[in-house]
């Protein structure tokens, strides 16, 4: 009797394996240790299986023969995933990043090139997790360029100790690597730095950390009503000189800058032509000769009036563009 349940039991054993070893298929599991047990137990493909597989998804596209040789490489995934867990980010997130990879590169893998698919596959796998580590490692991202992304991944492996280089190993990462001894120096003050909130916490328990934050001493120009007053006294100055330009150029030059220039809906060379009866190259001459006239006028100070005037920053520079709500 005792012999009848245990061969039941080991067949039961083998029925639940079975889904996950032959037919392609993971159980569901519980947590990560379970998963990494789990792809631990599929076996990696013998050669010539691969090779079959691969040629039947290029050819055919066989999502099966793609499950299977995924299947087979997922513990390639977590080995190298786990090489990532420095950077303190969690461990099932870089295996899912990798396994991204994994799947990219059964897609572009072709089997009459030569190798085998795990050599071929790391490349991708790491590509997506680097991809992962700099998007996540910082609120804001440390490494845009290729030479940066480089410098992410090698500065920390450089390191011998926890202080900063000196002057003589900054040169020896920056000749090894290929980049300037000021990248390096860079990349290390980035790396040495941390994400800081720009008003600080005032709940996080440590005093003057309020004092640190950005907001103790950047300057907020939105306050600088001597600079928002020295912008309208400019812009009313520019706007009177303006009038008086136009009001010297007779009407016809008058209209036609105007017409051009000064209406919402600006009127053609052609349009004006017709209306004042001259050809479009006529109102193209008065147009050029009113403008540069207007210009001179402008540029030339009056008698009564500073040679020069401090130039004001670009309008709305402080966020009101609105000159009469300061009167």
């Amino acid at each position: 009797m005792s012999d009848t349940v245990t061969d039941t039991e080991e067949e039961a054993e083998e029925e639940t394996l079975e889904p996950q070893t032959q037919t392609g298929m993971l159980a569901p599991v519980g947590n990560l240790e379970s998963y990494i047990r789990t792809v631990n137990q599929v076996p990696m493909l013998e050669e010539d299986d691969e090779l079959a597989l691969a040629r039947r998804l290029r050819d055919y596209g066989d999502l099966e023969a793609a499950r299977k040789l995924v299947l087979s490489h997922l513990r390639l995934v977590v080995s190298i995933a786990r090489g990532y867990a420095g950077y303190g980010l969690p461990i099932s997130d870089l295996i899912q990043e990798g396994n991204i990879g994994l799947m990219k590169a059964v897609k572009h893998f072709d089997p009459e090139v030569g190798g085998r698919l795990a050599a071929f596959a790391v490349h991708w796998i790491k590509s997506e997790i680097h991809d992962y580590v700099i998007r996540n490692w910082r609120m804001v991202k440390v490494a845009t360029t290729k030479a940066q992304r480089k410098l992410f991944f090698k500065l920390r492996k450089n390191k011998t100790h926890l202080g900063w280089f000196t002057e003589s190993e900054r040169q020896h990462v920056a000749d090894d690597l290929g980049v300037s001894s000021a990248d390096v120096a860079e990349m290390e003050s980035r790396l040495s730095g941390q994400d800081i909130g720009f008003e600080g916490d005032p709940e996080d328990g440590e005093p003057g950390t309020a004092l640190l934050a950005p907001a103790a001493y950047l300057e907020d120009e939105n306050s600088n009503f001597a600079r928002a007053f020295e912008n309208r006294d400019y812009r009313s100055f520019e706007l009177q000189r303006l009038r008086e330009a136009l009001d010297s150029l007779d009407e016809r030059s008058k209209l036609v800058v105007e017409r051009r220039w000064l209406t919402e809906h600006k009127a053609t060379l052609q349009e004006l032509a017709d209306e004042l009866k001259v050809s479009v190259e006529r109102v193209r001459q008065i147009e050029n000769a009113a403008m540069k006239k207007v210009k001179e006028q402008m540029l030339t100070p009056k008698e009564d009036t500073p040679a020069t005037l401090p130039k004001p920053l670009p309008y709305g520079s402080y966020g009101n563009n609105d000159p009469d709500t300061y009167d």
